[in-house]
């Protein structure tokens, strides 16, 4: 399962990472944006590299990302982004962000601390692209749910 957000335009999960957004991305998002879903451009798109079985790993367009983000609305209780590092690109409108995120499984009161690293591409003043690499386990693990075996291997050292 996917959760980072409970993203309705006026949620208070919403209005953190919003801010967050607004305060690092600043002028290249336009000022008429009054949510995530709305700094995303009409055909962005989102990636998810790690995901669980039955996961999408690419969202195309804005409806998509509306409809995904809802569905998994009060998934997770967000508390706060924090410890955010932005890295610089040498690209101009890429933006690499690094923070951890502070919360609770709502169904099942288990904490919610994911670690995320995010490759945003604005262009436009809308997201065109946002890559997102997280740990999917740390979600399994707060929703109560048994984390699968690995199939990999010890590194021998």
């Amino acid at each position: 399962m996917r959760v980072f957000y409970e993203f309705h335009s006026k949620s208070r999960q919403d209005g953190k990472f919003r801010a967050l957004l607004r305060t690092t991305l600043g002028d290249n998002l336009v000022a008429t944006a009054n949510s995530f879903v709305e700094m995303m451009a009409e055909d962005g798109v989102m990636e998810f590299p790690y995901v669980t079985a039955n996961e999408p790993i690419q969202l195309r367009g804005r409806e998509a990302v509306r409809q995904h983000l809802a569905s998994l609305a009060g998934l997770i209780d967000i508390e706060s982004f924090h410890d955010l590092v932005v890295h610089r690109s040498q690209t101009p409108g890429v933006f690499i962000l690094q923070m951890n995120c502070t919360g609770t499984a709502v169904t099942t009161g288990l904490p919610y601390n994911q670690r995320y690293i995010s490759v945003i591409t604005v262009a436009g003043g809308y997201i065109v692209s946002y890559l997102d690499y997280w740990n999917p386990l740390v979600l399994t693990e707060a929703l109560g749910q048994t984390v699968p075996a690995s199939n990999s291997q010890a590194v021998p050292s």
